[in-house]
């Protein structure tokens, strides 16, 4: 009977015993409940309460600083809860940068610098935090950091790139230094664009030889971009130059020039790509562009321009050509008309493309049902690189209407034009 009491007894504690442990637990889940409830709250009185009820939980530390740092604007008093986060969760990110910018504002810059570097040892990998921490090195005067940050940046976030070049750019604009140790192989065609709209020609050479000698693919907008900049700044040699290199990179080989015919795509059987050193075009008042799917001279397409109304100087359509100095040049195409009415007509016109100086105008291209041949021939002068064709409205301004096809447009020097016939039997 006596060992079925003390059964009974030890029963009883083992039961006490688990009730409180459950009550233990429940106790500790709901303070901890109350403690995450408290610290949501806008007001200092409650997460300070919610401190006080979880005082290991760095979050609840954190929140409190970001209190007092931006609602009481006390970044001393926030400083201390900061701290508190950091030893209590070294391991995240966000508690360093938050106490490394109360130290920055407080002036505590050996103790940021700590910050930073346990900032960036806790999360190596993201741009967002690369960002805040080379924004508080470069408030520091610590140039050299800063830009190892912003490498970071370029190297994980596209959106954030062109920003941290500019600022990279401002801070050290040494070309060698940055292709070198800052700016990643990822960035350079932003790094390119970039130097490109400051006007920055020697620098942007550079970055264009590292695309090269890498292999990079190059996009085509910023290609454009390049030689656009270059057709402006009068550098003919490096403009044919990056056009040729961007054969293989950007998908052009087809879009290359040769001896045979110096004008890039003269039978319109390939799309235009408006740009570079094909055609471009642009939306003219009274002038339609389309590429003829049927009517075509030897090929498959030719041109087609529909013209109606004043005010057209030309088509909107033109080619920029390189061209040596002192060399004389033999044109050729071929064009249909239908139904041209106006005083004057069209030609087919070359001109220098920074004086705009007229060296070759053909006859009137007139109504003619059947395919018809143009020709002619000129010479450049001794400065002459670049030259344009387009398709110019003679007298310009004046009303006209009507529809004209053009293809099969060919542009050789007079001495290759030579060697061919001597070639022939």
């Amino acid at each position: 009977m006596s060992v079925e009491i003390r059964f009974s007894r030890r029963s009883w504690v083992v039961v006490l015993l688990s009730f409180s442990g459950i009550a233990f637990y429940f106790l500790l889940v709901s303070v901890q409940y109350l403690a995450a409830y408290l610290s949501d709250g806008p007001t200092e009185r409650r997460l300070r309460w919610a401190v006080k009820l979880d005082p290991f939980n760095a979050e609840y530390r954190d929140h409190l600083g970001r209190f007092d740092l931006l609602a009481r604007q006390s970044p001393a008093s926030a400083l201390p809860s900061l701290e508190a986060a950091t030893r209590l969760d070294p391991y995240r990110a966000g508690y360093w940068l938050d106490r490394a910018n109360v130290e920055e504002l407080i002036g505590s810059l050996g103790s940021e610098r700590v910050s930073l570097g346990n900032t960036v040892a806790a999360d190596p990998r993201s741009a967002n935090t690369a960002w805040e921490v080379a924004n508080l090195y470069l408030a520091q005067g610590a140039v050299d950091d800063a830009l190892n940050q912003y490498r970071r940046v370029m190297e994980n976030d596209p959106h954030l790139t062109p920003t941290a070049i500019q600022i990279c750019w401002k801070i050290r604009p040494d070309i060698d230094l940055l292709l070198q140790n800052v700016v990643p192989a990822n960035a350079y065609q932003a790094f390119l664009s970039y130097l490109v709209s400051e006007n920055q020609s020697a620098a942007s050479a550079k970055v264009w030889e590292r695309i090269v000698s890498l292999r990079q693919p190059v996009e085509r907008r910023f290609l454009f971009d390049y030689l656009r900049h270059l057709f402006a700044v009068g550098e003919a040699l490096q403009a044919a130059r990056v056009w040729q290199q961007a054969a293989a990179l950007s998908g052009l080989a087809a879009y290359e020039p040769s001896d045979d015919n110096l004008l890039v795509n003269g039978d319109f059987r390939l799309d235009v790509t408006n740009g570079g050193f094909d055609w471009t075009y642009r939306k003219t008042s009274g002038v339609s562009l389309a590429l003829d799917p049927i009517n075509g001279h030897s090929g498959a397409r030719s041109l087609r321009l529909f013209f109606e109304g004043p005010g057209i100087s030309d088509a909107g359509i033109r080619q920029i050509v390189f061209v040596d100095p002192n060399t004389r040049y033999e044109f050729s195409g071929y064009y249909k008309a239908q139904e041209m009415d106006g005083a004057g007509g069209v030609r087919f016109c070359f001109q220098d493309l920074y004086n705009g100086t007229p060296i070759f105008m053909s006859a009137d291209l007139s109504d003619t049902e059947s395919w018809t041949p143009a020709r002619g021939a000129f010479t450049t002068g001794p400065d002459t690189h670049l030259v344009t064709l387009q398709i110019a409205r003679v007298p310009a301004g004046s009303p006209i209407r009507g529809k004209l096809w053009v293809d099969d447009l060919k542009l050789i020097t007079a001495s290759h034009l030579a060697a061919l016939h001597e070639e022939q039997p």
